[in-house]
């Protein structure tokens, strides 16, 4: 097998500085101000991007706001084509989006190449044929017809996370342009690179200037503005449950659509009967895959007791065999955190673990990488016992490679631990049972439940988490719905016009 060649520093350079993207022209902030981007793997400053204030918010919905008679005006098989002209642009150039995704993100090269980048060209592709096959609906009462037809909000604001950043930036802003809005974007100040190149592609498509618009910024000075903007009509946000609870808040008076993806504390329930190598290898990708941060990654993991023991040293055993490195290296399974003080949060919440009493079984320590490297944020998967259903550890979302064990005895006992959390975004169940598996998939509280699986996914379900893992739903049609308004005309046969 030949191997890959290692990206040469001359192909890591995004750009000296990172703009915004305004009515289709890339422009510095009004006040000057920019932000340090960081490569989490090296601890050096990448690029510059803006920190952009209200005044950029106010031109970026102008722009928007200009555009959008022109744009909703298109037929949808025209708004169609723009989004399979930019999925083809970055098919193109996919191998230069997954090396500025995993610079800006410290995530394995290989995780980049097989996931973020094709999947953001999924959800380009996906939007632009589901916006073709969406008609409206018509029902025949007596002496009248009544449709209900959908026309799009106008400007939307679309705030996009750091973990996957093109992934989920598409995911917002294809459905928002598919169904005829025009958008005003931030994605996360920590990865902007991918979305800038975004921007770039979207000029060379030709898509009409106005039509989608990237600024870059903090969430206080850039996020918040943009939420309250009096022309914004939606808002669509995945992050955090505090930013998210802070949103709502924000935009309640204005009685804006808001969708928000949030957090998530979420369970594996693992019963004896199940294929345990196959629940112990999956495990292992669901609890560690980019770090472990990924909302749906599984940090709390119930193990029927006869089992218990077993899938302890099994996982153990698979979690301290990770390689732990340069994640441009093709044998790197875990690259970098995002930044250095995420990784001081993580490893404050495995002090803590000690504190509740837990004992630490594997991993808890930082990773001391050779090379260009040896600046950067690493942390070894960590998985720790003993802790209380009730502990912090147990309770709170970490977001980072670590992960807790606990026995169970009973299926009820599992489904109430399962549900022990204020979050309720995803799940895993595994058992051999067909009727085990529907009675917990029925019990948990949670947007979405694999059996015997995990990161299974059909960009037609529905995606969204219950409590305060979110509001609203993302995904297929009720992405098109959520980006639309809901319009009923009568025609009445009994009236005379």
């Amino acid at each position: 097998m030949v191997e890959e060649p290692r990206p040469s520093k001359d192909n890591m350079e995004a750009s000296s500085a990172i703009t915004n993207y305004l009515g289709g022209e890339f422009v510095s902030p009004r006040h000057r101000g920019f932000l340090s981007n960081i490569n989490p793997a090296t601890g050096e400053e990448i690029t510059t991007l803006p920190a952009s204030t209200s005044d950029d918010i106010d031109d970026a919905v102008e722009a928007a706001h200009q555009a959008f008679p022109q744009w909703s005006s298109l037929g949808k098989e025209e708004r169609a084509a723009y989004l399979t002209r930019i999925a083809n642009l970055l098919e193109r150039d996919q191998e230069r989006f997954a090396l500025a995704e995993t610079i800006d993100t410290g995530k394995p090269l290989t995780l980049s190449r097989s996931v973020d980048i094709p999947r953001a060209i999924s959800n380009l592709r996906f939007f632009a044929s589901a916006i073709t096959q969406w008609g409206s609906e018509l029902y025949e009462g007596p002496g009248a017809l009544h449709a209900t037809v959908r026309p799009p909000l106008g400007v939307v604001s679309c705030i996009s996370p750091w973990n996957l950043p093109l992934y989920l930036f598409t995911w917002k802003i294809a459905p928002a342009l598919a169904t005829g809005n025009c958008v005003v974007a931030k994605p996360s100040e920590l990865t902007p690179t991918t979305a800038f190149l975004f921007s770039k592609l979207c000029q060379e498509a030709g898509l009409p200037p106005g039509v989608l618009n990237v600024v870059h910024g903090t969430g206080i000075s850039t996020g918040a503005p943009l939420c309250k903007h009096p022309k914004v009509r939606a808002v669509s946000f995945t992050g955090g449950t505090a930013t998210g609870t802070s949103i709502a808040t924000a935009v309640a008076d204005s009685l804006k659509k808001v969708s928000l993806e949030l957090g998530g504390k979420n369970p594996a329930v693992i019963f004896a009967d199940c294929d345990a190598e196959q629940a112990v290898a999956t495990t292992l990708r669901s609890s560690f895959s980019n770090q472990g941060q990924i909302c749906l990654c599984t940090s709390r993991l119930y193990v029927e007791r006869p089992l218990f023991g077993r899938f302890v040293e099994l996982l153990s055993q698979r979690a301290s065999s990770l390689v732990i490195g340069d994640p441009l290296e093709a044998s790197t399974h875990q690259g970098a955190l995002i930044s250095e003080a995420h990784l001081s949060k993580v490893e404050s919440y495995i002090s803590l673990g000690k504190e509740e009493g837990g004992e630490v079984i594997t991993g808890g320590q930082r990773v001391q990488v050779s090379g260009r490297c040896e600046r950067g944020s690493f942390l070894r998967p960590t998985i720790i016992v003993g802790l209380p259903p009730e502990s912090r550890v147990n309770q709170e979302e970490i977001f980072g490679p670590v992960v807790t064990i606990t026995p169970f005895d009973t299926e009820e006992e599992a489904c109430s631990l399962a549900n022990s959390t204020r979050y309720g975004l995803a799940a895993t169940v595994w058992t051999n049972s067909y009727e085990r598996a529907h009675r917990c998939a029925r019990a948990i509280d949670s947007g979405l439940i694999w059996i015997n699986s995990w990161m299974v996914r059909d960009l037609r379900v529905p995606f969204g988490g219950m409590k305060d893992s979110g509001l609203g739903r993302e995904g297929g049609i009720d992405a098109l719905r959520f980006f639309t308004e809901t319009k009923s005309i009568c025609f009445s046969a009994n009236e005379s016009f």
